[in-house]
């Protein structure tokens, strides 16, 4: 992995670790990909990122980037 950090997940009242590793410099066509259980509205951030760095004066990568939201089984929801 490239990165990773630490955040968290509400469930209920309580809050779970959540592992963000992102990886980039991979092959194929550039995009970004958000695995491990992402709701709609964590799948819409990619826009909101790719807007603020392009909009910060720097260039997203031109390959393929993998950001994965461990662990798989928590279901990670939008902003709070």
């Amino acid at each position: 992995m490239f990165a990773t950090i630490t955040s968290a997940a509400l469930q209920g009242i309580d809050a779970a670790a959540v592992h963000v590793e992102c990886n980039t410099g991979e092959s194929g066509e550039p995009c970004i990909l958000l695995v491990g259980l992402p709701d709609a509205a964590v799948r819409e951030s990619r826009d909101r990122v790719t807007s603020a760095v392009n909009n910060s004066g720097f260039e997203m990568p031109r390959s393929r980037m993998t950001i994965n939201l461990a662990p798989a089984d928590i279901r990670k929801e939008g902003p709070i």
